[in-house]
């Protein structure tokens, strides 16, 4: 049996530092892939059936639930909402609570 050191098929190759491939989603307002970490997450909490849907921005883009992403442009958030492309991706009806929401946050990420 021969040795692990003389195994010619492993090759002894050292273990380099590799950058994480950051995961890529898509903005429902302009269409761009971006990264996850820099657009927006609204997310459709998973309900009881003859209840109403609830919808939540989600900060930390670890909920449950269907989600859409928005880059934090108000062209983007003006785009999705006029052509209903943020409704159709959640498949609910987007209250007016929730446009205030995004609104009111990406005026905050613009001023930083």
């Amino acid at each position: 049996m021969p040795n692990k050191e003389e195994n010619p098929r492993k090759k002894n190759k050292p273990k380099l530092y590799t950058e994480r491939k950051l995961p890529q989603r898509r903005c429902t307002g302009c269409g761009e892939s971006k990264d996850k970490r820099d657009l927006i997450r609204v997310v459709r909490i998973p309900v009881k059936e003859g209840e109403p849907h609830v919808l939540e921005i989600d900060r930390r883009g670890k909920k449950s639930g269907r989600g859409a992403y928005i880059c934090p442009e108000a062209a983007c958030l003006a785009k999705a909402i006029k052509t209903r492309r943020l409704e159709r991706s959640l498949a609910v009806p987007v209250t007016p609570e929730i446009v205030a929401e995004l609104e009111r946050q990406i005026g905050e990420t613009s001023d930083q």
